[in-house]
């Protein structure tokens, strides 16, 4: 596990628990602990990711796990956003990364695994609803990369407040395909 703060990376638990205090650190292990007790459900596929199982219909198809990506973070007010489904989309090891620029206007990327993003997943301040409005799919045998623009709004196909593009890779075991990672640019416009 990779731990983010500010510009630094933490590596070791033993700079963690200098840079945390000895009570957060056995939070923050517990934590670890609890990472690898979600993913350790069996996967259907060639076991190269053991999570939780994935819906096959949400798996099936690049349209699929496309679809699926958007509904697991979208939702009214309140309502908290879909963590298992959305573990169940991704291979174990997969990555976020999130683009945007420092206070000096600097390009910067923080990088994180799906866990780290979600955080303490509380409910939702406002509704936040997100769909794809457009994709480009580049395909190299059992690896996928989509361009997925998308849009974001208060209500399901309200008007948008925000667009973007995703950048997601997808990778096809011969059973299911598995989000590898995802990016997207928060200063793009």
């Amino acid at each position: 596990m990779t731990i983010l703060g500010g510009d630094s990376v933490c590596k070791s638990p033993n700079i963690m628990r200098r840079v945390v205090g000895d009570g957060l650190f056995l939070l923050a292990l517990i934590a670890m602990v609890s990472v690898d007790i979600a993913w350790a459900q069996p996967a259907g596929g060639s076991g190269l990711s053991a999570g939780p199982a994935a819906d096959p219909a949400d798996v099936a198809t690049i349209d699929a796990i496309v679809k699926a990506y958007y509904e697991v973070v979208s939702g009214p007010a309140g309502a908290l956003p879909d963590v298992q489904r959305d573990l169940s989309l991704h291979h174990r090891d997969a990555w976020v990364a999130i683009a945007g620029s420092n206070d000096d206007g600097k390009p910067v990327v923080s990088v994180m695994t799906l866990l780290e993003f979600y955080g303490e997943n509380a409910p939702r301040e406002e509704a936040f609803w997100e769909w794809e409005t457009d994709r480009v799919v580049s395909r190299s045998g059992n690896m996928v990369h989509v361009w997925s623009a998308y849009a974001a709004a208060r209500e399901p196909g309200g008007e948008p407040f925000d667009t973007g593009t995703n950048s997601i890779t997808l990778f096809h075991d011969g059973s299911r395909w598995y989000i590898m990672g995802w990016m997207f640019d928060r200063d793009a416009d």
